[in-house]
């Protein structure tokens, strides 16, 4: 599309396979925002989107991601809260035709088999090295190791006798990331309980432990990887998993970190054997919707939000659909 649509707290840049997503970095700005800064979405990875009323003179655009395709998403499991929904663009109500506009473009693009999931990951995750402080320690990624430096302050004797650990992302089975927002949170690492050899300093693999019963945000094993055993103690007293509290492994620092491992993690197991999904190419449209589309340009045209180079272009690009 090559047109920019700028709302509150974020700018959408749509791109002929894309939209870039830019976060301000205003004081307002959720800091979640702030520490991813720009994401570039396949319209492959998404699923739907939506155009509902928001609150105070506003309208919100939404993109829904395709199950699977965005590590962040995987890892957050639906716990972010509305504000901080990283596919929602606030815009203020008077740009609502504009924002419609823009809303039926990216329906037109979206993958035919976008309310499938997704066979891997399309969209990128944070890149690595990353760090955070978390209430019992610190944890570190270097891209290819998970590190956790115990706090002599909040670490458990069971975590101190185990003593500081390194895990190979090789040797991950997936991880569970639960909001320090909530009251328990914490970032568990899943090692593939068939995983040989001693992968980290204090001790063996068949020390740690996989998912409780709410599920991994890593999703169930691949296809010819161990799955992750069952756990058999508390956040606090596994050295898998570091703990969140007031203050520690803020959302803005412990889900990027979590959604990079995670992306890592996938990326040493085994492909499925299935044909990578095909970019969207334009093909040609009933005549009808195009006279639609050019009526509704015309609409933007008159009001003046879209200049007459832009009105031009755009009606030049839809009649070559024909």
């Amino acid at each position: 599309m090559g047109d920019v649509l700028a709302g509150i707290h974020a700018t959408w840049e749509f791109d002929t396979n894309s939209v870039l997503i830019r976060y301000e970095r205003g004081i307002r700005t959720p800091k979640l925002f702030q520490s991813l800064r720009e994401r570039r979405i396949p319209y492959a990875a998404l699923s739907s989107v939506t155009l509902t009323p928001g609150k105070r003179g506003t309208v919100v655009l939404r993109a829904v991601p395709r199950a699977g395709a965005d590590p962040l998403v995987e890892a957050a499991s639906g716990q972010l809260k509305e504000g901080c929904d990283p596919y929602r663009l606030v815009v203020p109500a008077e740009r609502e035709v504009l924002a419609e506009y823009y809303a039926d473009e990216l329906r037109a693009l979206l993958d035919p088999a976008s309310d499938e999931p997704a066979d891997r990951f399309l969209v990128a995750a944070p890149e690595a090295p990353m760090n955070f402080k978390a209430y019992d320690g610190r944890a570190g990624f270097d891209g290819e190791r998970v590190s956790f430096r115990w706090s002599w302050t909040g670490a458990s004797s069971t975590k101190w006798k185990a003593g500081d650990q390194t895990f190979k992302v090789s040797e991950l089975a997936g991880i569970v990331w639960r909001s320090p927002e909530a009251l328990d949170g914490y970032l568990r690492l899943l090692p593939r309980a068939a995983a040989p050899g001693d992968h980290r300093t204090g001790g063996s693999l068949g020390d740690l432990h996989g998912p409780e019963g709410c599920g991994s945000a890593g999703g169930g094993p691949a296809d010819g990887v161990p799955a992750a055993a069952p756990v058999t103690r508390a956040a606090d007293q596994d050295p898998a998993a570091v703990l969140f509290g007031l203050g520690y492994g803020p959302v803005h620092e412990s889900l990027p970190f979590a959604a990079a491992v995670l992306e890592s993690v996938r990326r040493t197991q085994p492909a499925p054997a299935v044909s990578a999904p095909a970019l969207v190419t334009a093909g040609r449209r009933d005549p009808a919707d195009i006279a639609e589309r050019i009526h509704h340009l015309g609409e933007l045209h008159r009001a003046g939000l879209v200049t007459d180079a832009e009105y031009t272009a755009k009606k030049a690009q839809l009649l070559a659909e024909l």
